[in-house]
């Protein structure tokens, strides 16, 4: 029998079937909302974008004001909802590299006309963007440094 569920990973609402792996859900949307929602979410597909592969440390330098924690949990959410791949590789030290899955690249190609419409609404001024999408189109204006 069918119930209704909420869980704890991005992208988990609607109906549960019992009978399968299957998430049914009320309306596609919902799915996309749940993922996208997270404060660094598209932020995070994004640079994984930009980069096609990147380190955990270099990913949080690139989001400069994100802690590692928030980042952990954000990555951990974005692998449980098959948008990124975790990659170990064993060498010492360590070493992690995450990338977009088929989804994720699709997410990802999806985050450029919404970068474009925000950077193209009125008064907005973008003054620093990591986005791979071209600065004349983005209007980015070089701040001034205070002396």
């Amino acid at each position: 029998m069918p119930k209704e569920t909420k869980g704890n990973s991005i992208g988990f609402s609607g109906i549960e079937d019992s009978t399968s792996q299957h998430l049914v859900l009320f309306c596609p949307l919902q799915g996309a909302i749940d993922v996208i929602s997270r404060k660094w979410a598209l932020l995070v597909i994004n640079e994984i974008g930009n980069h096609k592969k990147i380190r955990f440390n270099e990913l949080r330098s690139e989001l400069k004001e994100i802690t590692a924690k928030s980042l952990s949990n954000t990555l951990e959410g974005l692998t449980s909802n098959d948008l990124i791949i975790r990659e170990t590789f064993r060498e010492i030290p360590p070493r992690v590299e995450y990338r977009l899955t088929r989804d994720g690249k699709g997410l990802y190609q999806a985050v450029m006309p919404l970068l474009h419409w925000a950077a193209s609404r009125k008064g907005a001024v973008v003054t620093e963007c990591s986005c791979k999408a071209k600065p004349e189109i983005l209007h980015i204006k070089k701040q001034k440094k205070s002396r």
